[in-house]
């Protein structure tokens, strides 16, 4: 069975263009993103990593730390963050690790269904699907998402989830779909109307198990 939501995230270690990194150590008291991509010096991943770079003031607004992994070694990584930066005009200042073993693609399960690994197998043979995974300070996993290998990913979207994970992390209440940060959210069913007007002011019953309430 793969990891679940509220599972620990695994902890490993690996090398990676910060130098060598122990996961848990590194996530420390933040949030962190940690998504593989299939190829270096590939065109959709290169797209990919320019965004992320791109959005790491974003991250780092919110405590959030961005590691990237594929099955390419650390030199090849340190080669490709030349033409990221040339693609997206900002640096790849976030560690990619060096997974040439399969060992994080093993453990955190982000390897294709058809996947196979002859020996003398290349990069190709056991590229990773494009897989991303929100942990939190206390190392559990709050979000995943993944992708073929044909469809480059949205990170703002990926940005706008990790806000949704921030804003209801140990407070009772809910996103509504396509909710960005400002907008109202749903109150818990665990809060009667009481408790909810209580907590958060005035709230807008819709339906009976639908109430919105202002965000804070």
């Amino acid at each position: 069975m793969g990891l679940r939501i509220n599972d620990t995230a695994p902890d490993f270690q690996a090398d990676s263009t910060a130098g060598p990194i122990s996961f848990h150590q590194w996530v420390g008291n933040s949030y962190a993103i940690l998504f593989s991509h299939p190829k270096d010096f590939t065109p959709v991943c290169t797209t990919e990593f320019g965004a992320v770079s791109r959005l790491l003031p974003e991250f780092a607004k919110r405590n959030t730390k961005v590691m990237g992994i594929s099955v390419d070694n650390v030199e090849e990584h340190h080669k490709w963050k030349k033409d990221i930066e040339a693609f997206a005009g900002s640096p790849a200042d976030f560690p990619i690790i060096d997974d040439t073993s399969l060992t994080v693609a093993k453990l955190y399960d982000m390897l294709p269904a058809d996947a196979y690994l002859p020996d003398g197998r290349t990069p190709a043979h056991s590229a990773t699907v494009r897989t991303v995974f929100i942990v939190g300070p206390d190392k559990k996993i709050r979000l995943t998402m993944s992708y073929p290998m044909s469809v480059g990913r949205n990170f703002v979207e990926i940005l706008r989830a990790l806000d949704a994970v921030q804003a209801t992390d140990g407070v009772p209440i809910a996103t509504p779909a396509d909710w960005t940060p400002g907008q109202d959210v749903i109150v818990a069913l665990s809060l009667d109307d009481a408790a909810a007007r209580a907590r958060f002011g005035e709230i807008v019953v819709k339906l009976p198990y639908l109430r919105f309430a202002r965000a804070k």
